[in-house]
């Protein structure tokens, strides 16, 4: 699918001048949604871009920001779509014809089961997992998660997300201006599944100090 896709980014760069931190928002909405969309199509380019002054400030650091921001805020926006989506048409509605929204019962049931057995915290980690990052509003939304913590959630995640795809376009422009788009994508995915080991450890750990220390402060206190 990705390399379906890569010759509409490859026309589509002709325009990012004008258009590029919008199509950013719009394509990031579409992939954070349940039609699946790679994002690293649209992140890591975009970061391409950035650094060579293709992008509408002509300025590598303040593009790659704004790059970032609208990835983050186009994750949101897809997420929403998602959550407020199944909020009102519960779980019977999904099951029944999610099918016609390119969700089958079995990735519904595991997007659930990841969400019922780690709860909110999952909404972070997955928003970093590729094939269930786009689905696991859905199950905070049908739980009725809280949206302020739904909103923190994703947003941290997809921000993570964002920046270390945008960052990779960003890096491989200093290496080379030669690269095409398609080796460009295929590379930059390649670098992040190489370092995703790491980035996952590290996430761990943070998790396990985030759960810590939110039990010590929601522990309710014994009065002796």
């Amino acid at each position: 699918m990705t390399h379906f896709f890569i010759q509409y980014i490859e026309w589509g760069v002709q325009y990012a001048y004008l258009w590029g931190f919008l199509f950013v928002l719009i394509f990031m909405t579409i992939e954070s949604s349940f039609i699946p969309f790679p994002s690293e199509i649209v992140m890591i380019p975009a970061g391409f871009l950035a650094y060579r002054g293709e992008l509408f400030f002509r300025s590598p650091f303040l593009d790659l920001s704004i790059v970032i921001l609208c990835g983050v805020i186009g994750s949101l926006i897809g997420a929403y779509i998602n959550y407020f989506l199944f909020l009102k048409l519960g779980r019977p509605f999904l099951y029944r014809y999610g099918k016609y929204f390119f969700l089958a019962p079995p990735t519904i049931a595991r997007a659930e089961e990841i969400f019922n057995r780690h709860g909110e915290i999952a909404t972070f980690i997955c928003r970093l997992l590729p094939g269930i990052r786009q689905l696991i509003s859905i199950p905070a939304g049908l739980a009725r998660m809280p949206l302020f913590r739904f909103t923190l959630f994703t947003f941290l995640g997809a921000g993570i997300w964002a920046a270390a795809l945008a960052f990779t376009g960003y890096y491989f422009a200093s290496l080379t201006a030669g690269m095409s788009y398609a080796d460009l994508v295929t590379q930059g995915g390649h670098r992040i599944r190489e370092y995703f080991p790491s980035l996952l450890l590290g996430l761990t750990v943070l998790v396990v100090i985030y759960i810590f220390i939110h039990r010590k402060i929601m522990a309710p206190s014994t009065i002796k």
